[in-house]
């Protein structure tokens, strides 16, 4: 049986606390909150102007799906995650970019809920076990 460490990240080589530490999940889910928010009031001004996008609710979680593939891919983190000090770090080769197919995977089972809310010893949700990455502070 593995060694469960005495902090979240331990297991994974990270710091206890400060910079390159995990993340923990409430601040994690600030981010997603954050992140909600911001797609709402975009798909809320874009359906004053136009119906064929679809209503307010289905264009939030697309767009919301669409920033955080592209924000994951290209910048390591979401507006969330830049607000509240984190971003989106590779646990397979530290250092390295995360890339467009982990973070395209990582937001589409983000997107489902459970997989994020359900995390190991070290903090990762199922989203991040499944795609090498951990979510850290900046």
């Amino acid at each position: 049986m593995a060694d469960i460490g005495t902090y979240p990240g331990q297991g994974l080589g990270l710091p206890e606390n400060g910079a390159g530490a995990q993340a923990s999940v409430a601040r994690r889910a600030g981010a997603v909150a954050i992140d909600w928010a911001i797609c709402w009031a975009i798909a809320g001004f874009t359906v004053r102007l136009t119906d064929q996008l679809g209503d307010v609710a289905t264009l939030t979680y697309i767009l919301w799906l669409v920033l955080g593939i592209l924000c994951g891919w290209l910048l390591a983190r979401t507006p969330g995650m830049a607000a509240l000090g984190m971003g989106v770090a590779r646990v397979d080769a530290p250092g390295q970019r995360v890339g467009f197919w982990r973070a395209a995977v990582r937001t589409l089972l983000t997107g489902f809920i459970l997989p994020a809310a359900m995390v190991d010893a070290d903090g990762r949700g199922m989203h991040d076990r499944a795609t090498g990455t951990t979510v850290i502070r900046s």
